[in-house]
């Protein structure tokens, strides 16, 4: 259950409580692409309309402790859910609602177009990342089941902590598994992402030797978030990773120096985007991936390859 003192402060944040544990935020990049001011890295890289996406979590806890997280870790960081769950078909009711309103003062901004405002009243896709560990929900492949009922497109972000959570999403595959690697090996992993939980590693390392399998079955992504003076290192032990997984796509992103995280980073720590295309080549040059997009204005370039470009599919 979310405290009350809790909620108000995420309210005071712009989130939209659902239910017992699950929160709607807007994305900043829907809100730009509202004013037509343009989408986010999604949309560049694979089509996603930013109006018409929820950005929503399941739950609010997480077993691990990024120094790079932007959230509040005080009420962030618990080994598992506690408390009443909720029924994959309210949520899904719930954050639809919870987004119109959310959305709805768009509907009088004149540099918000009629049509698209009318669209964004009917979302298409749900980024199923916004804040805690997805795998965490018990439900979650009623939860993407539910949203697939529904048209939507499903991006399901975890950190792969959970191996057995992810073969059980298979059930439901979402249209794209992320699965977020911040260190290219272990000593760094338990700097960074600090886990809450034991055998952490071990357990992102068989979440990875699963993702070749759950490619037949959906999208497969690997975010690496570059932390300048902490990971911006060891570029064969990144790509050594991407070979055990063979994903269909490479995130490689900058952190961003952006709430919480400051108490905890420096500003210095945010590589240029040009710093973080020159860390993805070198990655590039011991695997057979080529960087194939970039979207400068969130530091982040997709890798791909080769054999795969034939499949990528664009969303509408």
């Amino acid at each position: 259950m979310i405290e009350p003192n809790v909620k108000l402060l995420l309210k005071n944040q712009g989130y939209e409580t659902v239910g017992n544990h699950t929160r709607v935020k807007t994305c900043h990049w829907t809100k730009s692409d509202l004013r037509g001011e343009g989408g986010c890295y999604k949309h560049k890289f694979y089509g996603i309309n930013s109006h018409q996406c929820i950005q929503m979590t399941p739950t609010f806890v997480c077993n691990n402790a990024c120094v790079f997280c932007w959230r509040d870790l005080r009420y962030h960081t618990q080994p598992a859910m506690e408390g009443g769950i909720d029924a994959p078909e309210d949520i899904v009711d719930g954050t639809i609602e919870a987004q119109k309103k959310l959305l709805s003062g768009f509907g009088g901004n004149p540099k918000t177009e009629e049509a698209k405002f009318e669209r964004a009243m009917n979302p298409q896709h749900v980024a199923i990342s916004l804040d805690g560990e997805p795998t965490l929900y018990p439900k979650l492949p009623e939860l993407v089941r539910e949203y697939h009922k529904k048209g939507f497109s499903t991006f399901v972000v975890s950190n792969g902590l959970l191996p057995e959570r992810i073969a059980k999403l298979l059930q439901e595959p979402p249209t794209q598994l992320y699965i977020s690697v911040d260190a290219p090996n272990e000593e760094l992993f338990t700097i960074i992402d600090r886990p809450i939980i034991k055998n952490a590693w071990q357990g992102l390392m068989k979440t990875l030797s699963m993702l070749p399998e759950i490619r037949e079955k959906s999208r497969t992504v690997l975010r690496f978030t570059l932390i300048k003076g902490l990971n911006m290192d060891y570029a064969e032990q990144w790509a050594e990773i991407i070979r055990l997984s063979n994903p269909m796509f490479v995130e490689v992103k900058a952190y961003m120096w952006v709430g919480m995280s400051r108490e905890r980073l420096e500003q210095a720590n945010m590589p240029l985007h040009d710093e973080v295309k020159e860390f993805a080549k070198e990655i590039a040059k011991y695997v057979d991936y080529k960087l194939i997009d970039e979207h400068e204005p969130s530091r982040v370039v997709l890798l791909m390859k080769e054999d795969f470009e034939g499949r990528v599919m664009k969303f509408e």
